[in-house]
């Protein structure tokens, strides 16, 4: 292709090009496998084609547009168009000054959301728009109002949204599509004809691990307990079939809607408090499971400092029950005598195992929890050998994270072999340019479709690649592994129903312009 410099598409890269020329498209690719040069490849086609317009490539975090940036740069000649970051940094009036001269504009949606709400350019002359993890096209997301606009106003529109996983629901799939006014959807997977000969080997390794029984004793504690109180939302009629946590969630979030709104209803008020009990026993349930038994009597430390500071008459009754009294007991006298999650014994033996196979093994062990994180990189860094770092999202609240200075430090460490594992939360699943890893853990299961594509496709790219699971028997471990595989086989159908639809006319995403 003109212009195009030092790289050459492949096969597939090319087939879902040609068909982002003809229509708006979602490119449904897995992680590493070059979403961003068909991105490039489309850029310099509409340029081509509109001279003088825009392209405008959107990502949800500053990194990720950086990341883009650069790309381009190292793949266009010097003089094709003049390429421009907007960050919150920038000022809005530098940004409007900026807009009138750039061709190729790359930002995170909260700036061009709020530069178009406070009207200092419009995308009338945008050829092009680009949308990175476009998973995201759901409900108030800026995404969805920077296309909308698009739609009305540019003059030669093309939308394409790119995503390693839209998710597994319908419903949420075609929200995305309706979003982005997505005429044809190009999915590829590892198993994709197309895509097979570029991809190395996968090796899978399910690890199934014995819950202890000392752990038990907890858990049939919390679980009794735990039932007392469905049992309260059962009685009072607000709550039906099975308790999963993202059903409470739900509950909670309706009931103090309701309650915030006046209404005044003492049953919902008593239900309201019964159901906030319920989550954070299960939040609870759900680290000593999972997680690590530091990380539970840390959270079950943080319920009685909250009761002590009276912040809420819930939390006064919980940790009152002598049951929780007990489960706290408990756990600070397993931990004292040095007993923990047996989790974190086996991935330091995996770690061990990868390691001394191979010197220059890279690894990332994903896991949910910040805490989990740390409890694991302080004991890898114990064996000899292993070199671990945490990688974590930015700081929160309490001042636990990292910032975007010192993420980029650990890539730029972990890319030069000063440190062999990252011991990472869900901010490596999406997008940021991660080296090629040798293996990836996953600590415990997560019942997300998306998130567990994002995680598998860190390996495996240029590089055979391991894929381990950590499934710890008799837990929710076990029953979010299930969750998750089935979730990927129902995108997978509901996709192709979608695109066949599409294709047959059976659906129309395109935005009705009056």
């Amino acid at each position: 292709m003109k212009f195009l410099e030092e790289i050459t598409p492949r096969e597939y890269q090319q087939r879902i090009f040609e068909s982002c020329v003809k229509k708006n498209c979602l490119v449904v690719l897995p992680t590493g496998l070059g979403k961003t040069l068909i991105a490039l490849m489309l850029s310099i086609k509409r340029m081509e084609e509109f001279p003088g317009q825009k392209v405008v490539f959107l990502a949800p975090t500053k990194p990720l547009a950086e990341q883009h940036l650069e790309f381009f740069k190292k793949h266009l000649p010097e003089l094709f168009a003049d390429l421009q970051l907007f960050t919150g940094a920038v000022k809005a009036e530098k940004r409007e000054k900026i807009w009138k001269t750039a061709d190729i504009i790359f930002s995170t949606p909260q700036c061009v959301a709020n530069d178009l709400k406070n009207r200092l350019y419009n995308l009338r002359e945008v050829c092009l728009l680009i949308e990175d993890e476009a998973h995201r096209c759901i409900k108030n997301y800026d995404y969805n109002f920077i296309a909308k606009k698009y739609q009305e106003q540019a003059e030669y529109p093309r939308i394409i949204g790119l995503t390693a996983s839209p998710g597994s629901e319908s419903s949420k799939i075609k929200e995305i599509c309706r979003n982005l006014s997505i005429e044809t959807v190009e999915l590829r997977t590892r198993e994709s004809e197309d895509v097979k000969p570029f991809l190395q080997e996968l090796e899978f390794e399910k690890i199934l691990i014995k819950f202890p029984p000392e752990f038990e004793e907890i858990k049939h504690i919390l679980l009794k307990l735990l039932n007392k109180y469905i049992t309260e939302l059962k009685k009072r009629k607000i709550l039906w079939g099975l308790p999963s946590k993202t059903k409470l969630i739900e509950l909670q979030r309706k009931l103090v809607t309701s309650l915030g709104r006046g209404n005044r209803n003492f049953n919902y008020m008593l239900g309201a408090s019964a159901c906030a009990q319920a989550i954070k026993i299960q939040h609870a349930l759900e680290l000593l499971e999972t997680q690590t038994l530091a990380s539970f009597n840390r959270y079950i430390k943080e319920l009685f400092e909250q009761a002590t500071k009276k912040q809420s008459k819930g939390i006064i009754k919980l940790v009152a029950k002598p049951e929780f009294n007990f489960v706290y007991m408990r756990s600070y006298e397993l931990l004292t005598k040095g007993k923990e999650h047996p989790k974190i014994e086996e991935s330091i033996k995996i770690v061990k195992r990868e390691i001394n196979e191979n010197l220059k093994t890279k690894i990332i062990v994903f896991t949910q929890f910040r805490n989990t994180a740390s409890v694991l990189c302080k004991k890898l860094n114990e064996v000899n050998k292993i070199q671990a770092k945490i990688f974590v999202g930015q700081a929160k609240k309490n001042g636990s994270g990292m910032s975007q200075k010192e993420q980029k430090q650990i890539i730029n460490e972990f890319s030069k072999g000063e440190i062999n594992v990252l011991c990472a939360t869900c901010i490596a699943e999406e997008g940021l340019d991660i080296p090629e890893v040798n293996a990836v853990i996953f600590y415990e299961s997560v019942p997300s479709a998306i998130r567990a594509i994002q995680r598998a496709g860190r390996t495996a790219r240029l590089m055979k690649g391991k894929l381990i699971l950590l499934i710890t028997k008799k837990t929710m471990d076990e029953a979010f592994y299930y969750v998750s595989r089935n979730k990927e086989k129902r995108m997978k159908t509901a996709i192709d129903k979608i695109k066949n639809d599409l294709t047959n006319k059976k659906l129309d995403f395109q935005e009705k312009l009056e």
